[in-house]
């Protein structure tokens, strides 16, 4: 019998699945929930077991991680009679690990404290690719106490692992990272376009850039993607138009000016009107494609 805590891991899409056998490759038992069949499938291929409910899920978890898209997911799946709180077992430790507003993890907090369940908000920066890989970025919110206890699954997931402050300040550390990440990605697809414009050879440009002031984890990421115009969905753009709206509304409230984060949220959430929500957000090349009178495909 292994005496590591059980695990309940509820959202198993692009991220969450392969977070969860990182889980399983680590000795964790791990029984999880999701909508879609073939993602349970996948969880139980992979040594883990598909429950048939929340509730199922998390009865008899020490641990409850959830990985959903936005805060109505969280709530949806956190409150009323089968969601995790009226589940989950006194004691228990909820991590959250959804990119959702401040408040949300806040309210989460305080109403997962009544129930005698701890919670940490922990979201993550790295895409498909750091998921798969383990070395995910993590930013948490809450207890030191909780933080420490949940350091040795976390540390099953990512390599940068930082407490931030108290429940919320996860989200709002994930927001600003969201933001440099946006505007990071605008800035190269706006080089690649006058690159190429400009009769460069891309791939080598791209390289040399790389390897200075310019290089960065973003490029270093989806340099393929502009090369090969592949926008295979790691983060889609539905999700970053999500979390622009986070920053630029957390922003407002702190009293903060986004001049150029305003300007990319706007870019992004016209891309996705243009029919590219499902994309990679590298698509957003094909926004500033658009506007130098480039013919876009598909």
């Amino acid at each position: 019998m292994s005496n590591l805590p059980k695990i309940a891991w509820i959202g198993l899409g692009i991220m969450g699945s392969p977070m969860a056998e990182n889980l399983i490759k680590a000795g964790y038992a791990v029984t999880g929930y999701t909508l879609e069949a073939d993602k349970l499938e996948r969880l139980a291929k992979n040594g883990g077991t598909a429950a048939t409910s929340i509730a199922e899920a998390v009865a008899d978890a020490d641990v409850v991680i959830t990985m959903v898209p936005a805060s109505p997911h969280v709530e949806a799946i956190a409150y009323g009679p089968d969601g995790i709180l009226n589940n989950a077992k006194a004691g228990a430790l909820l991590i959250d690990m959804s990119s959702i507003t401040p408040q949300t993890s806040i309210d989460l907090a305080k109403a997962a404290g009544d129930k005698g369940i701890r919670v940490l908000d922990a979201p993550v920066s790295g895409g498909e690719a750091g998921a798969i890989e383990a070395v995910l970025s993590i930013m948490v919110g809450g207890e030191q106490t909780d933080f420490d206890a949940a350091r040795p699954i976390l540390e099953a997931l990512g390599k940068t692992i930082v407490l931030c402050g108290p429940h919320g300040s996860g989200q709002t550390v994930k927001a600003a990272n969201q933001l440099i990440v946006a505007v990071n990605i605008q800035a190269c697809a706006e080089a690649v376009v006058f690159l190429e414009k400009s009769g460069v050879d891309l791939a080598a440009a791209l390289d040399v850039l790389n390897g200075g002031l310019a290089g960065s984890t973003v490029l270093s990421r989806k340099k393929d993607n502009f090369l090969g115009r592949d926008f295979k969905p790691g983060f889609r753009i539905d999700l970053h138009h999500k979390d622009m709206g986070i920053v630029t509304d957390a922003a407002r409230t702190v009293g903060a000016a986004l001049p150029v984060g305003a300007v990319v949220a706007n870019l992004v959430a016209s891309l996705r009107a243009q029919g590219d929500g499902g994309l990679d957000h590298s698509a957003l090349l094909r926004g500033v494609e658009r506007l130098s009178g480039h013919s876009i495909e598909g």
